[in-house]
C-alpha cells in the first residue's frame, strides 16, 4: 500500500502563488487562442497582439507586491484591450480579479472600487455595443463576482488588522507587566537598602559595632534583589539564550520578605489560616507582590514599627490583610503602588482595598479568587496581572 505524505503536497504561497496562477492562466489563454489559428495555423495580427497582451498581463501579476496599484490598473486595462482584440472569451479576466482581491486585502478599498467600476463599465459598454459574446447577463454576473471579491478582500484585511491590533495589545500588556514587576522588585529592594543605610548612619557614631551587621544586611538585600531582577528581566532574553532557572515568586518565599523587612526595622508577624494547598501560579504571584508592596509602603511611608500579615486560604479564594501601626499614609500622592496592587487583584477577578485602620495605621485587604481544582487563571504563561505598577 502506498502512503502519501500530505506535508509534501503544499500549495504555493506568496510570489510563487502569483507565478503559478499567471502560468496557469497563460496556458489556458493559449488553448483558447489556439482555436483562432484554424486548420492552416495562420496567425493574424490581432491574434499576435492578443497573445502579447495575455503574456504582458500574466507577467505583471508577480510584480503586484512591489507595485500593487500600478499592476492593478495595468491588468484591468490590458485585459480590456485583450477582449477587444480577441474573438474568444479567454480566462485572462482571472488576473485582474486576483489583483483586485490583493488590493482589497491590503485595505486599498477606494482603488479596488475604482478598478471594479472600470471593469463593469467596460463590459457594460461592450454589451450596449452589441458584441456577440457580451450580454446583460455577463455584466450582471461580472458585477456579482467583483462585489464578492471586494467583500472577501475587505474581510481578510479586517482579520489581519484585528490580529495586528491584538498582537500590539498583547505586547503592551507584556510591557506593563514587566514594568510592574520591575517596580515591585527594584522599589522593594531599594527601599530596604535605604532604610538600613539611614539607620546605620544614625547609629554608627554611638555604636560602631552595628556597621558590620548593617552592611551584611544591605549586602544580602541587594543580592536577593539582583537575583529577582535577573529572573524578571529573563523574559526579555533572546531566543537563543538560556531560560531563567529562578522560580517565580510566591507565598512560599514570604519568609524572604519578612527577613528583609525585619532587617529594615519592622516587627512582622505572619498569621496563616485554612489549608496550605498550592495556589495557581497567577494567584500565588499576585499574593506575593501584594505582601511585598504593602511591606515596602510600611517601611517607606507609614513610619510603622509593627506589621501583621494575615493569610486565609479558602477553597476558592485566598484573602490577605496586611495591617501596620504607622501614621496611616499608604504611599505618596503620585505613587503607583496601591494602583498596581489593585490592578493585580482585578486581573484575577478579585478586590483590594487600602484604608486607614480604625485604631490608626494602615491596612491593605485583598481577595484573590480562583476556580476549583486550581485551574489556570488566564494561563500561567500569560501572567494575567498585566498592568504597570
Amino acid at each position: 500500500m502506498i502512503h502519501l505524505d500530505a506535508t509534501r503536497f503544499r500549495l504555493p504561497t506568496g510570489r510563487h502563488a502569483d507565478l503559478a496562477l499567471a502560468g496557469i492562466v497563460l496556458v489556458l489563454c493559449g488553448v483558447a487562442e489556439g482555436q483562432r489559428l484554424g486548420a492552416q495555423w495562420h496567425a493574424t495580427a490581432s491574434l499576435i497582439a492578443s497573445w502579447l497582451l495575455a503574456v504582458l498581463v500574466c507577467a505583471a501579476l508577480p510584480l503586484r507586491r512591489r507595485h500593487p496599484v500600478a499592476v492593478g490598473w495595468f491588468t484591468v486595462l490590458g485585459t480590456g484591450a485583450y477582449h477587444l482584440l480577441s474573438t474568444v472569451d479567454g480566462p485572462l479576466v482571472i488576473i485582474p480579479i486576483a489583483a483586485l482581491y490583493a488590493l482589497a486585502a491590503q485595505g486599498r478599498i477606494q482603488v479596488s472600487i475604482a478598478l471594479a467600476a472600470v471593469m463593469v463599465i467596460g463590459v457594460g459598454a461592450g454589451a450596449l455595443a452589441g458584441t456577440g459574446d457580451v450580454t446583460g447577463t455577463a455584466v450582471f454576473m461580472l458585477t456579482g463576482w467583483l462585489v464578492a471579491v471586494l467583500a472577501l478582500g475587505a474581510m481578510r484585511h479586517g482579520r489581519r488588522a484585528y490580529a495586528e491590533e491584538h498582537g500590539r495589545l498583547r505586547a503592551t500588556q507584556e510591557r506593563l507587566r514587566i514594568a510592574r514587576e520591575l517596580h515591585d522588585v527594584v522599589g522593594h529592594t531599594m527601599s530596604m537598602i535605604h532604610v538600613q543605610a539611614s539607620s546605620t548612619l544614625h547609629r554608627l557614631p554611638k555604636n560602631p559595632d552595628l556597621a558590620q551587621e548593617a552592611l551584611t544586611a544591605i549586602k544580602q538585600s541587594s543580592k536577593d534583589g539582583l537575583q529577582e531582577l535577573r529572573a524578571t528581566l529573563g523574559v526579555l532574553r533572546q531566543a537563543d539564550e538560556a531560560a531563567p532557572t529562578t522560580p517565580a515568586p510566591g507565598l512560599s518565599r514570604i519568609g524572604e520578605l519578612i527577613d528583609a523587612a525585619t532587617r529594615a526595622g519592622l516587627d512582622v508577624r505572619v498569621e496563616c489560616h485554612g489549608g496550605a494547598a498550592p495556589l495557581p501560579a497567577a494567584v500565588d504571584l499576585a499574593a506575593y507582590r501584594i505582601v511585598q508592596e504593602s511591606l515596602t509602603n510600611a517601611v517607606r511611608h507609614s513610619g510603622a514599627r509593627h506589621v501583621v500579615v494575615d493569610l486565609h486560604h479558602g477553597d476558592r479564594q485566598v484573602t490577605l490583610c496586611i495591617a501596620d501601626d504607622g501614621h496611616g499614609a499608604a504611599c505618596p500622592p503620585h505613587g503607583s503602588g496601591i494602583a498596581g496592587m489593585t490592578e493585580r487583584a482585578h486581573a484575577l477577578g478579585g478586590t483590594l482595598s487600602a484604608t486607614a485602620g480604625p485604631a490608626g495605621g494602615f491596612a491593605v485587604r485583598a481577595r484573590l479568587p480562583f476556580p476549583d481544582h486550581h485551574e489556570p487563571i488566564g494561563g500561567a504563561a500569560d501572567d494575567p496581572d498585566s498592568a504597570g505598577g
